[in-house]
């Protein structure tokens, strides 16, 4: 399995190399010609190697936390409360965030619903970030006592 994350990880780098090689030789002012006409042609392929070594390790996070979760189940129950208890601060978060019709400087109006739902990021961004302060001065406590 290992040798095989190997290969996988020379045929992508070989793949950016390549890619990278192409941009520098074409210079900047062929790529700024480029862009003004929309001529992707040499970003492109740069950008997609990026979106699929991006995939498939996403994909290897989620199948190997998956994978850790069913073979160590006492991890499991601790799992599902953190993340239990991140469904809560979202639902908190909705729950306490407003909507209202906002103009944006591109002229565009942004919707009620998407203002709710950036009001509820930045609820849950308020929150959590609060969370974090206090554990870690609780830490900070309990390290000092001891």
């Amino acid at each position: 399995m290992h040798k095989i994350f190997k290969i996988i990880a020379l045929v992508l780098s070989l793949a950016g190399i390549v890619s990278l090689i192409r941009i520098i030789s074409a210079g900047d002012t062929a790529m700024k010609d480029a862009a003004a006409t929309g001529d992707t042609a040499l970003v492109e392929p740069m950008a997609w190697i990026a979106y699929l070594t991006l995939g498939l390790v996403l994909a290897f996070v989620v199948v190997f936390i998956v994978k850790n979760m069913v073979t160590n189940t006492s991890g499991l129950k601790s799992t599902l409360i953190g993340l239990g208890g991140f469904l809560l601060v979202a639902i908190i978060s909705y729950v306490i965030s407003n909507g209202v019709e906002t103009p944006m400087r591109d002229g565009k109006m942004l919707s009620a619903s998407g203002s709710k739902l950036v009001s509820t990021g930045l609820n849950m961004f308020y929150i959590l970030a609060i969370l974090a302060v206090i554990s870690m001065a609780i830490g900070g406590v309990k390290k000092l006592i001891k």
